[in-house]
Formats: C-alpha cells, structure tokens, sequence
C-alpha cells in the first residue's frame, strides 16, 4: 500500500479510488460529498495536499451513508 492510500490524519486506508491503479479509472467516493475546508485547514502544511483522508477524518461518514439509501 502506497502512502497515497492511507489517511495523512490517521494513517487508516482512504479508501481513494485514484490512488488505486486497479480503480484509478472510477470516480473516488469524495466527489459525492462535500469536505468542510475547515478539515483540511486543519492538518499540518507538511500533511496537506499529500493524500485525501478517510471518510471518516474527512468526517463525511453521514453524507456517505445518506448517499448509499437514496
């Protein structure tokens, strides 16, 4: 697993599907959510820009679960 795979917040899997060269083709679960920028201002310079975060870290957990019933 590449560091592109892993939550630069907790180091989980980011479950990132361009990050993935079997699924780099598919549309990532980030883009049906929106992501406060207050999260990612959050993180260290040195984190940022780096690797996406976890849904959870990403704290879209809900958004992602609304998403999936509808």
């Amino acid at each position: 697993m590449t560091t592109a795979q892993l939550c630069p917040a907790c180091g989980a899997r980011n479950d990132c599907a361009l990050a993935d060269p079997r699924t780099a083709d598919q549309a990532c679960w980030c883009y049906s959510v929106t992501i406060d920028p207050a999260v990612l201002q959050a993180l260290p310079d040195e984190l940022r820009n780096k690797a996406c975060l976890c849904p959870r870290c990403a704290q879209v957990d809900e958004q992602l679960r609304g998403a999936e019933q509808a």
